[in-house]
């Protein structure tokens, strides 16, 4: 009986826990409906008055208001795409060299359009149309940028809306230079910095580079930062617009965010590969290591002499003679024979395949005995057994370390102690080549105020960000959704929360059952067992009244008393 009590107990716990794992999931969808009440008309354009209207309650998917984000201060690049055209972009119509004539050209496609599965409309996006194509897009910028005294900020947002393969959703800021011309803009034309996602395979990148100049002898080499430590997966896979930006401050610190969340952070001075300032001396080249020089730290003891009783030729194994054979052994019995029930083929020729021979089996004879044939005695190791003798090792008195050649001044070092004042750029372009197509790109920003990029991002990513979790199923409509394509799962659910509601009858309500838990004084009986309470001894009504001087609090059904 007092196990039964407690699976009741147990039982009751259950089925409590069931009900309020479903008020979060009841919770979510009344908030989702409360979500739906309010919906407002698209309005798309420089200027128009937003209208609200009501929207009806069965409306599945909310509707937000969406209006072309406006810059709110001072900027460098600003573009939305809403206007539907590409009138402020130029298409590159070079070709790349050195590769074949058939794939050499910038022919991939570049349209504006709503995103495939938009959840604000008449919201657009620059996208990526051609699979296997190379792309290549650009646009000035406002006034050149021209790295001083004020931070640069820059960010943009990509979606890709059928997954992704290989191919990147890099830009580049291209740098000022009298040959820029956007018409020929290739992979070669000289950029300033290099960022945004690229993925092939399973490697899953996130470009920062910057192109420094050194100023000894002119030329540039491009500066890598190091690997973000997250795992950024989920940012290619999940279909989802994110919003990815730089940040780069005149103290060279810098940071990479997604979604707003640095994923990446450090200084150009201490954080990017190769390092922006060589070492201030290197290796001679033209020193070369002396003849006698001694890189030896152990060496044998010229002074050992291999001991008299030292047998060199003694086996490592020998057999165990106190080793005795089983008895039982068949010694007369081979332990494979010919199989007795073995047939030679018919079309078996003995001048060409040679005297036919059963194929052997395990001899049946040596099953229930310890061995068959010739036994010998088992092998073991030799105790006298010491191999070839070396002299021991000891300290090479003459040991001068590991030579390496004297450092000498750097003939090409210099300090830039201020690599952030990088070559100025005009213009933002994107030069990609990818597998995969309808890449969506949007709310392409740059500034040098971190606070009109938030603005911005606000009014941009930030509205997607919501509609997109408007859009998102509560606990209870996934589990609807799913049992829609899979009807089996509703006799799960009926079956979790009927099934501990019957056991509780079961276990509560056909038999007496009383329990005590310390001094709660916790009974649990059924209205049938009363009668049988009643004639109970006075003595247990006594002690009963005794435990029960707190507060009585009763359940009716199950006689559930505390």
């Amino acid at each position: 009986m007092l196990l039964k009590a407690r699976l009741c107990v147990l039982l009751l716990a259950l089925s409590w826990s069931v009900a309020l794992l479903s008020e979060p999931a009841r919770a979510q969808d009344d908030a989702e409906d409360a979500e739906l009440d309010v919906e407002d008309d698209v309005t798309v354009g420089d200027e128009g008055d937003v209208e609200e209207e009501p929207a009806p309650r069965a409306s599945a998917v909310p509707k937000v208001t969406y209006k072309a984000p406006e810059p709110k201060g001072e900027h460098y690049f600003a573009e939305s795409f809403d206007r539907g055209t590409l009138d402020s972009w130029v298409l590159s119509k070079a070709k790349k060299d050195d590769i074949d004539e058939e794939i050499a050209k910038y022919d991939g496609k570049w349209e504006v359009e709503e995103m495939k599965d938009s959840k604000l409309p008449g919201d657009k996006g620059l996208v990526l149309k051609s699979r296997a194509k190379h792309h290549a897009i650009s646009g000035l910028l406002l006034r050149p940028f021209v790295f001083n005294t004020k931070p640069l900020i820059v960010q943009y947002e990509v979606n890709f809306q059928t997954g992704i393969d290989c191919g990147g959703a890099y830009v580049k800021l291209l740098s000022q230079t009298p040959e820029l011309d956007l018409d020929q803009f290739v992979d070669k034309t000289p950029y300033t910095i290099m960022f945004g996602p690229d993925k092939c395979g399973e490697d899953y990148k996130l470009h920062f580079i910057f192109r420094h100049k050194n100023p000894k002898t002119g030329e540039f080499e491009e500066k890598h930062a190091k690997k973000p430590d997250s795992d950024l997966r989920t940012y290619y896979t999940d279909k989802k617009t994110h919003l990815y930006t730089l940040v780069l401050n005149p103290d060279n610190s810098f940071e990479v965010l997604i979604d707003q969340t640095v994923v990446n952070s450090g200084n150009l001075l201490n954080d990017m590969t190769p390092a922006v300032n060589p070492p201030a001396e290197i290796e001679d080249p033209n020193d070369q290591k002396p003849e006698d020089w001694d890189e030896r730290p152990k060496i044998q003891d010229p002074d050992a002499v291999k001991p008299e009783d030292w047998d060199e030729d003694a086996p490592a194994k020998v057999q165990d003679e106190e080793a005795v054979k089983p008895d039982g052994w068949l010694d007369d019995e081979p332990e494979y024979i010919g199989d007795p029930d073995a047939l030679k083929p018919e079309d078996w020729d003995e001048d060409m395949d040679g005297e036919w021979e059963a194929p052997q089996v395990s001899n049946p004879a040596c099953e229930s005995a310890p061995g068959c044939g010739k036994w010998e005695r088992p092998m073991i190791d030799n105790p006298n057994y010491k191999g070839k003798w070396k002299p021991p090792m000891i300290d090479n008195p003459n040991y001068q370390g590991v030579w390496k050649p004297r450092k000498i001044s750097n003939p090409d070092f210099f300090e830039d102690l201020h690599p952030f004042r990088m070559s100025s750029f005009s213009a933002v372009g994107l030069e990609l080549w990818s597998m995969s197509s309808d890449i969506f790109f949007d709310n392409f920003f740059i500034t040098d105020d971190r606070n009109v990029a938030e603005r911005w991002a606000e009014d941009g990513w930030g509205l997607k960000k919501a509609a997109e979790g408007a859009a998102e199923p509560g606990l209870m409509s996934q589990m609807v959704s799913a049992a829609e394509e899979r009807p089996w799962l509703w006799v799960i659910y009926v079956l979790t929360v009927a099934l501990p509601l019957i056991l509780i009858f079961v276990f509560c309500c056909t038999g007496k059952v009383g329990i005590t838990f310390g001094n709660l004084g916790l009974n649990m009986a059924c209205p049938a067992e009363a009668a049988e309470e009643d004639e109970a001894p006075e003595k247990e009504e006594e002690e009963e009244e005794e435990q029960s001087k707190s507060d009585e609090v009763s359940s009716r059904g199950c006689g559930l008393t505390i």
